[in-house]
């Protein structure tokens, strides 16, 4: 199972989308600093998530949404 996630950094009032396949484990990534795009907006928190059966669908969904 695919994600797509919508991330939301209170502190500094910015949005980030992305996909995963470990929804979990993504957002913890995010909250440490792993992920380079995102580690300067830490904290993060997920505002919205969504399952898909396959990575062609939810890359197709986060084109949109970007």
């Amino acid at each position: 199972m695919y994600y797509i996630y919508v991330l939301y950094s209170v502190k500094f009032d910015r949005i980030y989308i992305g996909q995963t396949d470990n929804i979990i484990s993504r957002l913890d990534r995010h909250n440490q600093g792993k992920v380079r795009s995102t580690k300067s907006n830490i904290p993060w928190k997920m505002i919205y998530y969504k399952p898909f059966q396959g990575r062609s669908d939810v890359m197709k969904r986060e084109k949109k949404l970007k």
